[in-house]
């Protein structure tokens, strides 16, 4: 007969051989979907000033009605509907990452926020509001992140680094901006036993996005060149007065 204290000892042992790939499993994963989440909300967004481009070619005078009644709208739905969802985002996820889990963390990151940060950024540039989805995308990636970790006490922060990180590489497409703002914005420093996770979650969400929509510049590009000649003579001039 087998002994049962060896079995138990051996079945400890297996769950504690898993338990780092469960970890790296949950970052990925949710690199993945903060990578997907941020994408549609850059078609939404996308779209929506579109929209509303087409609606003023009709005519200009239909702004006076819609911009004003839209932001009614969107003031309606974050404080009734979707409460903790107005603000730029960022702020949130700094906030919910001081504060101890429970109530008033997850009042911050919910996934409930998130889909209402996602609502409410399409109606704005819908209706004409002058609004970035950079800060509500770090709001969206922190949710994402920190509803598919919510049994995972012990990396609470971390997840919500990675996840606001992981949105902002995706929002821009350069991962190496997600690290880059993860540490200085969100934690100033990386916590030694989340820092590879949080990077492995950066990572793939910048591919996804790169998977989704290509290699896209946000910005844009110009067409402007500084040809050799004189034209850098201006650059140097520049730097010998400072």
């Amino acid at each position: 007969m087998t002994d049962p204290s060896r079995l138990a000892h051996l079945r400890i042992r297996t769950r504690d051989a898993l338990r780092p790939w469960g970890r790296r499993t949950l970052f990925l994963i949710g690199g993945l979907l903060v990578g997907a989440a941020a994408v549609l909300m850059a078609i939404l967004a996308d779209r929506a000033q579109h929209e509303f481009h087409q609606l003023l070619g009709i005519s200009r005078y239909l702004s006076l009605v819609l911009t004003p009644f839209g932001f009614g709208l969107i003031v309606f739905l974050t404080l009734k509907v979707f409460p903790n969802s107005q603000g730029s985002g960022i702020p949130q996820v700094i906030a919910a990452r001081e504060l101890p889990d429970g109530p008033t963390r997850t009042a911050l990151v919910s996934l409930r926020v998130a889909v209402g940060k996602i609502v409410a950024v399409t109606l704005g540039l819908f209706f004409g509001a002058s609004i970035g989805r950079e800060g509500p995308t770090v709001q969206v990636g922190a949710a994402i992140m920190y509803a598919m970790g919510r049994r995972a006490m012990e990396y609470q922060r971390g997840l919500l680094l990675a996840g606001a990180a992981a949105g902002i590489a995706a929002a821009f497409n350069t991962p190496l901006a997600g690290i880059v703002f993860g540490i200085e914005e969100l934690s100033r420093s990386f916590e030694s036993r989340t820092s590879g996770l949080v990077l492995g979650a950066i990572i793939a969400a910048g591919l996804t996005s790169l998977g989704l929509v290509g290699d896209y510049t946000y910005f844009g590009s110009t067409a402007a060149v500084l040809p050799l000649g004189r034209a850098w003579l201006v650059v140097l001039e520049r730097s010998r007065r400072r």
